[in-house]
């Protein structure tokens, strides 16, 4: 079995491109299932296997998203070992995914997110670490970019006159988004303040790049500076990007693009979000509603 999954994951790096934090999901997937199999040789695996294994993760009250994400390894795993010739049959090919739940992703109001980055100087408006929180929250709502994203931007990919950041997203693809005025001032401000001089956008109190821990602490602290009560992260500033753009008549598509979804389908999700604040509008304001 290990050999099987070192040649998948390395065929996922090289071929596929995949970044080393999905390749690490990959692997603790496989290995996982790897130990349900102890002895057992993967070429003996069978629908009836497959089935005990999802039984065995019900049991151990995983969510159905967690599930779905191990079959869908399995699958991708599966199909890879048939294509390559090392076994005949795919034994996944009958087997069903879990239904999920939809859960609508949780956003802010526009009036929460000025809020909680006007904290960001409440704090402290002339110290390093303030301008670079603030900079932080800025870029993030401005861009609406996944935490991973953020983090791994360098000063290179900030076109300060043209107002455009340069992306790397999943799978390693580049995407280059429009930035606001407002972010690029921030992003002006903390990085002449700065001490160190470096090719890295967002530094930690050490001077190297800062990690996503350190990014979800930060947006912790402001969420309770600004006194927001229910449950905010820093993913959150990209469903609010999204719902915010819809609500104020951006098109699907171009909010696809500028997420770097790649598929629709994915989008769609914040269209409920949209459909729920009408219906609420509705509600109030309609005699008859």
């Amino acid at each position: 079995m290990d050999k099987y999954i070192e040649k998948f994951l390395r065929y996922l790096e090289i071929e596929k491109n995949y970044s080393s934090h999905t390749l690490l999901n990959y692997k603790l997937d496989l290995n996982a299932f790897a130990k349900f199999l102890g002895d057992a040789e993967l070429e003996k695996v069978d629908y009836l296997t497959l089935r005990k294994y999802l039984s065995v993760l019900k049991e151990k009250n995983f969510s159905g998203r967690t599930i779905n994400r191990r079959l869908s390894c399995l699958r991708s795993f599966f199909k890879f070992l048939v294509r390559e010739g090392y076994l005949k049959t795919n034994p996944i090919l009958t087997l069903s995914s879990p239904r999920m739940e939809k859960k609508l992703p949780a956003f802010m109001t526009e009036e929460e997110v000025s809020r909680l980055i006007e904290s960001a100087f409440a704090k402290n408006d002339k110290d390093e670490r303030g301008l670079r929180d603030r900079a932080i929250l800025e870029t993030f709502y401005s861009t609406g970019l996944r935490i991973s994203e953020l983090v791994n931007l360098n000063l290179e990919d900030i076109d300060f006159i043209g107002g455009t950041v340069k992306v790397t997203g999943k799978g390693r693809k580049e995407r280059v988004l429009p930035i606001g005025d407002t972010a690029i001032a921030s992003l002006r401000s903390y990085i002449d303040k700065r001490k160190k001089q470096s090719e890295t956008l967002f530094l930690n109190k050490s001077g190297k790049r800062i990690s996503c821990r350190g990014v979800r602490d930060i947006v912790k602290k402001y969420i309770g500076i600004a006194g927001i009560k229910h449950e905010v992260s820093a993913h959150t500033f990209r469903h609010s990007f999204a719902t915010h753009l819809l609500n104020r008549g951006a098109d699907l598509r171009t909010v696809q693009e500028l997420l770097g979804h790649a598929n629709l389908s994915t989008t769609q999700v914040y269209t409920h979000l949209t459909t729920e604040r009408l219906k609420n509008v509705y509600d109030k304001a309609h005699p008859r509603a």
